[in-house]
């Protein structure tokens, strides 16, 4: 990664809006309908070139292509770029599994009618109910998609003058989270596999002189998900399988041009059932990355920079620092937030906090009362 004792660097995430003029395209390929392909990848490369301006014109120092090349989202885009994978409509009896379910968790068992709302307008496709198989061995088959993406962005960056650019890709956590294993024996296997195909698009875009970064919302998201019934202890067991699948695809990769990160999600909700930093943090610096990128620009996550006083960074390593978390919605406020903001005592947030707890109650009860005389 790109140091400076001078100055800091600014780059972001990765994923940007999408231009109107690509709306289209993305909608029919989101509904399976037919296009104009050849106007898709012209639309496509000078969207790129343009956001690739823009980031420049902004004063972004370290680029990205927007992800504009990954039509469907952030981390569901691989699903067409290996062999062995084929999706199906859900069974009656997986749409009742929650580890089954793209999207899930505890905190929208707590916040049912703001989740009712928000994922049938938001999170359409993130929801749509249809699985992913894993029903051969798992090879990695989108070199053309992948050096079309590695194209457009160097052709953005030859328009500009900033310090580098890189490519956002998936995790092998993230990749396919909920997908059924039929081919492998076992968790490791698969995930080793999938590990090995990752490694080419890995590669390729290191190769091509660009910066890699891997993304990883599913590794802490999963937490809200598997505790419980899973304990901590079980659930970091769960996670360090996936790390070692991860650094496994980095293995003899230069960390010095690969950065890690990781979010719980990103989507704009409660997220009150977070897994916090502290807990996962030496797992996080564990991956063979230079570079570490957490979220932490928002109420949930904001007081988190604290847990870094007390982590030893192993030599060349670092932290990006994540400020800029504002997106329209309101978040949870979390207490130590507001203690060291002396907003409020410890003891006026804990009182805050059994009040919250007393209504959360009580409106699950009126829930229930009214599904029963409903019933």
């Amino acid at each position: 990664m790109t140091r400076s004792t001078d100055r800091i660097y600014v780059s972001h995430v990765g994923s940007l809006v999408r231009p109107p003029r690509m709306v289209p395209f993305l909608e029919a390929m989101r509904d399976g309908k037919a296009y104009d392909e050849k106007a898709f990848a012209s639309c496509l490369t000078e969207s790129v070139v343009e956001v690739v301006r823009l980031q420049a014109e902004a004063g972004i120092d370290i680029v990205s292509d927007g992800e504009y090349g990954k039509s469907i989202n952030w981390a569901y885009y691989i699903h067409g770029r290996l062999t062995g994978v084929t999706k199906r409509p859900m069974t009656a009896e997986e749409a009742k599994d929650p580890l089954a379910m793209p999207m899930g968790g505890r905190d929208r068992e707590a916040f049912p009618e703001f989740y009712g709302e928000y994922d049938a307008r938001v999170l359409r496709n993130a929801m749509a109910p249809v699985r992913p198989v894993v029903s051969g061995p798992i090879a990695y088959r989108g070199e053309a998609e992948l050096q079309r993406d590695i194209a457009n962005l160097k052709a953005g960056l030859a328009k500009v003058n900033v310090t580098g650019g890189f490519l956002p890709v998936v995790a092998p956590a993230s990749a396919l989270p909920n997908a059924k294993i039929e081919h492998y024996k076992d968790e490791e296997s698969f995930l080793f596999a999938l590990a090995d195909a990752l490694k080419v698009e890995y590669r390729a875009i290191i190769d091509a002189g660009l910066d890699l970064q891997v993304d990883d919302a599913f590794f802490p998201y999963m937490y809200e998900r598997l505790v419980p019934p899973m304990s901590l202890p079980q659930y970091r067991q769960w996670a360090e399988l996936r790390i070692a699948a991860l650094n496994r695809a980095l293995e003899g990769l230069p960390p010095e041009r690969t950065r890690y990160h990781i979010c719980w999600g990103s989507w704009h909700g409660p997220h009150t059932t977070d897994i916090p930093l502290a807990n996962i943090v030496d797992l996080v610096t564990s991956v063979r990355a230079q570079a570490y990128s957490v979220e932490a620009g928002n109420v949930r996550h904001e007081h988190e920079w604290r847990v870094w006083q007390e982590v030893e960074l192993p030599d060349g390593k670092m932290v990006q620092l994540g400020y800029a978390g504002q997106n329209g919605w309101p978040y949870v406020p979390i207490g130590r937030i507001l203690i060291q903001r002396g907003g409020l005592t410890r003891a006026e947030v804990m009182t805050l906090q059994t009040r919250v707890n007393q209504v959360r109650v009580a409106l699950r009860m009126e829930r229930l009362d009214w599904d029963n005389r409903r019933g």
